[in-house]
Parts: structure tokens; sequence; C-alpha cells
């Protein structure tokens, strides 16, 4: 896909937009289920990176106090803690540039053991990996990694200088060399163009396979950021964004993430519509604020939106995958097994 395409299906008028993406979301997601998530913070603050937007950042001075390493006790009890309240998925988020073996990276893969146990998909954001490394994720059960693009490769040198964008798509080529299902999207509102929104959305379309989940973030600007100044996004740019990377990317899980503190009920109902269906659970995301929880309960059970269970979004792309090749799913397919990527020869060029 183009970006030429994407444009033209990003600018239709709102409402055939919306009815073409619920239309597509109806066709490979069940409209009634949505996979409740926690983001759990295991290591916060003090990150060496220079990323405009975070705040965990140790360069910028946003108040955020940098933590050790959560015991896998504290990591067991908030996941417990998220499954009584209907989480289906556990994140958890280290601020590191990358992954490090040793006693740190050993506590972390037993985390994923010990959640993995639970019956509770994981999924971990630390960083840049190596291909050793993401194979150590693997066995220990890890079911997703988040890796964002964040923009567009353009864009992206603007707002970060101390990791490239060949660095992000390295990570998830030794990702894809597992079978760990891949998590990556990025942010709108940072000051970025148009154009570069729907320049992540086509490297993100024609990666092969595409992602089984794309996050969409809204910047939430913290002060003491370098974006700290930046409007905050409109809820019908969020919609927009959230219908087209329905339509490109459609077996996707589409979550609606970072800013959804500040959509109201209808506008939150509009971004289901258009084939969000995943949120977060929790009044922080990392550091940044999140609808409460009693708040997400109201909402969901006035939409009638039932908790995803565990596993189903890739079981159930695994069976329309196993339709069109006629392999049983059962069979060659697991329930989150994928085939290896395969990025656009542009994007391959920049890798060697």
């Amino acid at each position: 896909m183009d970006i030429e395409a994407i444009e033209t299906i990003y600018h239709r008028p709102l409402w055939d937009l919306v009815f073409e993406a619920t239309t597509v979301h109806r066709q490979y997601h069940d409209p009634e289920k949505i996979q409740i998530s926690s983001l759990i913070s295991i290591k916060t603050g003090g990150c060496p990176e220079d990323c405009g937007y975070c705040p965990q950042a140790a360069r910028y001075h946003t108040g955020v106090k940098a933590h050790r390493l959560m015991s896998v006790q504290e990591v067991k009890e908030k996941a417990e803690k998220a499954r009584s309240q209907g989480a289906s998925r556990v994140c958890l988020g280290a601020a590191w540039r990358n992954v490090k073996d040793g006693a740190e990276f050993d506590q972390v893969l037993e985390m994923v053991r010990t959640v993995t146990n639970m019956d509770m998909e994981v999924c971990c954001t630390l960083g840049m990996l190596t291909e050793t490394q993401a194979k150590r994720l693997e066995e220990a059960g890890l079911y997703a990694y988040n890796h964002n693009l964040d923009s567009s490769r353009d864009f992206y040198e603007q707002i970060i200088s101390t990791r490239s964008y060949d660095d992000r798509l390295q990570t998830i080529q030794h990702v894809r060399k597992t079978s760990i299902t891949l998590c990556s999207g990025g942010i709108i509102g940072m000051g970025e163009s148009i154009r570069d929104r729907f320049e992540m959305l086509r490297v993100l379309a024609n990666l092969t396979p595409q992602p089984e989940s794309v996050p969409i973030n809204a910047l939430v600007a913290v002060a003491g950021t370098p974006l700290e100044d930046q409007p905050t996004v409109t809820s019908f740019e969020l919609i927009r964004m959230i219908a087209t990377t329905r339509i490109v990317l459609p077996h996707t899980q589409v979550r609606l993430s970072a800013g959804r503190a500040s959509l109201n009920p209808e506008a939150q109902t509009l971004c289901f519509l258009a084939g969000a269906n995943s949120i977060f659970l929790g009044d922080k995301l990392l550091t940044t604020p999140n609808p409460d929880q009693q708040t997400d309960k109201k909402l969901l059970e006035t939409l009638g939106l039932k908790p995803q269970e565990p596993f189903s979004a890739v079981a159930k792309r695994a069976v329309i995958e196993a339709e069109k090749s006629k392999i049983h799913p059962l069979g060659e397919h697991p329930r989150w097994s994928r085939p290896p990527i395969t990025i656009e020869r542009n994007e391959a060029k920049s890798l060697k």
C-alpha cells in the first residue's frame, strides 16, 4: 500500500470513513469484545534516551523519580489485581534504552514466566533487543513485544537522536524471528505533518505480516519535555487516525492508548465504532494520566462491550489465515505463531 492510498482513505467524509472502518472491523473482529490491558511500569525513570515526548528521560526535569526494577512478587500482585478487574493482557514497561544481559533481565524473564502461568497475555516494552534476547523472551513464554515506530522516518529524527529509525526496524526483525507477536504503533500530535502520520501507517501496513497490535497514542504534553507546548490533538483527528488504521491493518488489534483521558465518552465511542478494540485499564499509563477504572467500567457497560478473552485475537487471525491456506490452525498455525517478517525493499536497504 502506498501513501497516496492511505491519504485518500483518511480524507473521506467522516461518516463514510467510519462506516467502512466499522464494516472492516466486524469482518475480522468481534464488535462486542474489547481487550482490556494493564500497563505496569516495572522500571520507572532515569532513561538515557532523549525522546522529546517522554517524561522518563533523565535529561528532562519532569518530576518523574527513578525507581528500581520491581520484584517478581510485586508484578504478580499487580497482575492479579488487573485480572480481577477484567484485564486479559499485562504489559511490562522498563525505561531502558536497550536490554542488557544479567540479573535484571533474568528477573524480567521470571516476571514473564510468572504472569504467563496466570493465563494472561504478557507484553514487554524494554527498548532494543538482540536476536538472542528475543529468543530468551520467547522461551520464557512472552506473547508480545512492543516497539513503536513513533512516526515517519523523517520526523523521527527531529524528536529522537539517541536511537535511529533503523535501530527500531532491527529490533522488530529480531522479534519476528521468534513466535512472539508484534505490537508497534506511534504517537500523533508531536508537531509532525499529516503526511508523516500516513508514512508511519504505510510502513506498518507493508510489514509482512502486519503487526498483531498497533497502539495509536495522542501526545500527552508533559511540562519539562521539549514537546511541552504542543497543542492537544482534536478528537476528530484521533477518530480519523483510528479508522484509517483499522482499514489498512484489518487484522490488527488497534489500541486506543495515551491521550484517551482527554476524550469525552462520545469521542471514545466513535473511536470504538471506528475500529479501536483495546484500551488500557488504570489511572496511569506508565507516567501519563488515564481514565479511572470506574469511569471505564461505566462506559463499557453503557456500550455493551465485554472483555476479550486472552489469546483469542491471534487465534482468530490464525483461523482466517488457515482458511486461506487450507492449513489447520491447530497444526502448523499455533495460537500465536507468526511467519518471518519481510520489510519493503527501500526499508531493507537501510538496514544493511
